[in-house]
């Protein structure tokens, strides 16, 4: 798995709970695929403890007056379905989705490519991808970040190939045009903080009738 530096900055994230709620979700998402981190954020984990640890505690002002507040609050606490992931889709997605795989209501967004959109806009947010064997993404840059986490299949672009579990991470310096692996089709969730910004003659086209 490429990016050593930036793969580093985000386990780091997930291990202080620095992350956005999605990121959150792929990052628990790929520890529980994959065995190959699950040291280093434990380690982290166990650091941020320790330094806790040896912090003088700070009082609370107000502290029943607070606690009054926080419990006599009306919540209203929605209905969710219990999901427990599948084969593909681990426990942390599933749960963060609020459904399983099966359910998912799948967008076209051209042939070969489905999408469904978790959270977010077309600007950014949190997308499940899925892409036919053989299929090539149109190519595009980022004016932020992107990070996928690869759930089925595999995908290759300028960078390098990505397989079940490992995660890929773009910026607006990598201009690419991912293929998924011509041996199996190709599930991934992916979170952006920022709008992909499609640069090749057939994305210019699609990118005038979608708006962005």
């Amino acid at each position: 798995m490429p990016h050593g530096h930036a793969l580093d900055a985000l386990l780091a994230g997930y291990a202080c709970g620095l992350l956005s709620a999605p990121l959150h979700t792929l990052v628990a998402s790929h520890l529980a695929i994959s065995p190959k981190n699950r040291a280093f954020v434990s380690n982290l984990e166990t650091a941020n403890g320790s330094a806790l640890a040896e912090l003088s505690p700070a009082p609370v002002r107000d502290r029943e007056a607070r606690l009054n507040a926080i419990f006599e609050q009306d919540v209203d606490e929605p209905i969710r379905r219990r999901v427990t992931g599948d084969a593909l889709v681990p426990a942390p997605l599933a749960r963060y989705l609020g459904m399983d795989l099966g359910a998912v209501p799948w967008r076209t967004l051209m042939p070969g490519v489905k999408e469904f959109r978790a959270e977010g806009s077309m600007k950014a947010g949190a997308t499940l991808y899925w892409i036919r064997a053989g299929r090539r993404m149109p190519a595009h840059t980022h004016e932020g970040s992107e990070y996928t986490l690869v759930l089925q299949g595999a995908f290759s672009d300028v960078a390098g190939r990505y397989e079940r579990g490992d995660i890929a991470i773009g910026d607006d310096e990598l201009d690419h045009c991912p293929t998924a692996d011509a041996s199996a089709d190709c599930l991934c969730f992916a979170v952006t903080d920022a709008p992909l910004r499609l640069t090749g003659p057939i994305g210019r086209i699609v990118q005038r009738f979608i708006g962005t």
